[in-house]
């Protein structure tokens, strides 16, 4: 490998935040242990106008390797999408404001994703309560474009992507239900997915969490030919 597509491999995390304060400190510190010198933790806030305690959370770190900037606040969607425009890193590593990850995720992921070509890793987790106890689990995803189209089996926290892949995903359509399962689609049709059924992280689940409400019959139905318009 060159040194430039050493640097290349260099890996940015980005982690969309809204009103965070919570439980962000203990996700950051699960993540700065893991992150090499070249790489970078990207926040974006996402919270209202003169909400500072994610802010201040995330400075008090003072680790240069920490870019914090504020979100486009215009949902989930679009704070991911303006996130991975300002990454830097040759590998993308999504993450969730309120998991903790376990040692060794990113050198799993930097292992996976080492060869600059269009893909995703993604891998399994364990869902928790409040406090971290156990209470199911995310599997990983099932092949078949069909098959994730109409029933999607991408969890955001739970996946990371190539550079290289960027072009076949940004921007993000502005109708799709949600950002996973688009670059999954996406992969699996411009690329390759690369899935290990290890839990990599303890991904927290709890009355203010953002992503996963449910939706009606109808709403899902929508969607889905929101993204059938969107892949065509």
């Amino acid at each position: 490998m060159t040194m430039q597509n050493a640097e290349c491999r260099n890996i940015s995390v980005v982690l969309a935040a809204f009103c965070g304060e919570i439980f962000i400190a203990e996700q950051i510190a699960s993540i700065l242990p893991q992150l090499s010198d070249g790489d970078e933790l990207l926040v974006s806030d996402d919270s209202p106008e003169g909400h500072t305690a994610t802010r201040d959370i995330v400075r008090s770190f003072q680790d240069a390797r920490i870019r914090y900037m504020r979100g486009p606040r215009r949902g989930v969607i679009k704070n991911v999408e303006f996130l991975l425009g300002q990454a830097r890193g040759g590998i993308l590593v999504l993450s969730d404001q309120d998991d903790v990850w376990l040692p060794g995720k990113l050198a799993r992921t930097r292992e996976a994703l080492e060869k600059p070509k269009p893909a995703v890793f993604a891998h399994s987790a364990a869902i928790t309560d409040e406090a971290l106890r156990e209470i199911g689990e995310i599997q990983i995803p099932k092949p078949g474009l069909l098959r994730n189209l109409v029933k999607n089996s991408y969890t955001g926290c739970c996946m990371a992507l190539t550079r290289e892949l960027l072009p076949h995903i940004l921007p993000f359509p502005e109708t799709i239900p949600m950002h996973d399962q688009w670059i999954g689609l996406r992969a699996q049709r411009f690329g390759h997915v690369i899935a290990i059924g290890e839990p990599l992280i303890l991904h927290r689940r709890h009355g203010d969490t953002q992503t996963g409400r449910g939706s009606t019959l109808r709403q899902k139905i929508q969607w889905r030919i929101n993204m059938l318009k969107a892949l065509l």
